[in-house]
């Protein structure tokens, strides 16, 4: 991995980090409303960005998270499986915003492994709390698309890290 990728997916993880703990009382438990999770729209503009996410989560999850290894297994299982279902999109999705809008369906669906995690450490039910963590992440991903195509005028995203 170049220096430059490297820093630049350090410094995104951070940005994650920080976002999360900032809004940390929503961030956790069955609504969830994590603003850092807007983040994830960057590999649509390249894939590269998803180690800077990943250890973002982790991250977030293991200093921030309550429900420790949980957090760590099923948050940054999420994580991993919708990015890199949105990668693989990338091979038959052209235009940016229709890769936005199928990585934001993408994430909203897969919440129901963090419906899951929830039910098995605190009891929560499932249909309820997938409903409830599908819509905080929806949402989220939905007001950080245009923020994301914003700064990607002024940074240009796909070329930062080719």
């Amino acid at each position: 991995m170049k220096t430059k990728t490297l820093v630049i997916n350090g410094i995104l993880a951070a940005l994650y980090i920080v976002v999360t703990l900032l809004i940390k009382p929503i961030a956790f438990s069955s609504i969830q409303f994590r603003l850092s999770e807007m983040f994830n729209h960057l590999v649509v503009f390249n894939k590269k960005y998803f180690f800077g996410v990943v250890v973002g989560v982790f991250i977030a999850n293991l200093l921030f998270s309550e429900l420790g290894l949980y957090d760590l297994i099923f948050g940054v299982g999420q994580s991993i499986i919708a990015l890199s279902i949105t990668i693989f999109s990338s091979k038959f999705i052209k235009s940016i915003w229709g890769r936005m809008i199928f990585n934001t369906i993408i994430f909203s669906f897969t919440m129901f492994l963090i419906a899951i995690e929830l039910n098995l450490a605190l009891g929560f039910p499932f249909w309820i709390t997938w409903f409830t963590v599908a819509i905080g992440e929806f949402i989220v991903m939905i007001i950080g698309a245009p923020l994301i195509m914003a700064l990607n005028k002024r940074i240009n995203f796909e070329k930062l890290l080719s």
